[in-house]
């Protein structure tokens, strides 16, 4: 058994430039992870900053789960991660950089079942960076098209 993928942030990578990635652990508590097993996430709007010593994850929605009673977590609460010392000293240098930020890319459990997230160090793109992008997506298409229609003898 590998990895299974539990939720992508595709918006990130549409609106921003990955310059890096790493991999941290996420604090959960008992209803968390069990909703994260049921493939209850949603990272569109997350974000990770670091704070006083500590690295958190932001704005990650983590729905509440079914089976759970009043004692139940909230869908937005803070969450920790965690991280190496070295690590985190070096992704605050990095991050005092203009213009970096860090972003969680996809919420996974790995082979021994601990719940990461695969964090990116990345810059906002310009409006004509998307457009490149996009552009740049619509050719590789039309080329892989024209080679399937040859491929077929059309």
């Amino acid at each position: 058994m590998g990895e299974e993928t539990i939720a992508l942030n595709r918006r990130a990578r549409h609106q921003f430039t990955i310059d890096d990635t790493f991999e941290a652990g996420i604090a959960l508590t008992g209803t968390e992870i069990k909703s994260v097993r049921g493939h209850k996430v949603n990272l569109s709007d997350a974000y990770a900053r670091i704070d006083r010593g500590e690295m958190w994850l932001f704005a990650a929605h983590i729905a509440p789960y079914e089976g759970g009673n009043r004692l139940n977590h909230e869908a937005k609460r803070t969450r920790k991660l965690l991280v190496h010392r070295a690590e985190l000293t070096q992704l605050l240098s990095k991050t005092k950089q203009k213009g970096q930020t860090m972003v969680p890319l996809r919420l996974y459990i790995n082979e021994r079942g601990r719940a990461k997230v695969e964090i990116g160090l990345a810059r906002g793109k310009q409006l004509y960076d998307r457009r490149r992008d996009i552009a740049e997506r619509d050719s590789r298409r039309d080329v892989a098209r024209q080679l399937a229609d040859v491929t077929r003898g059309r």
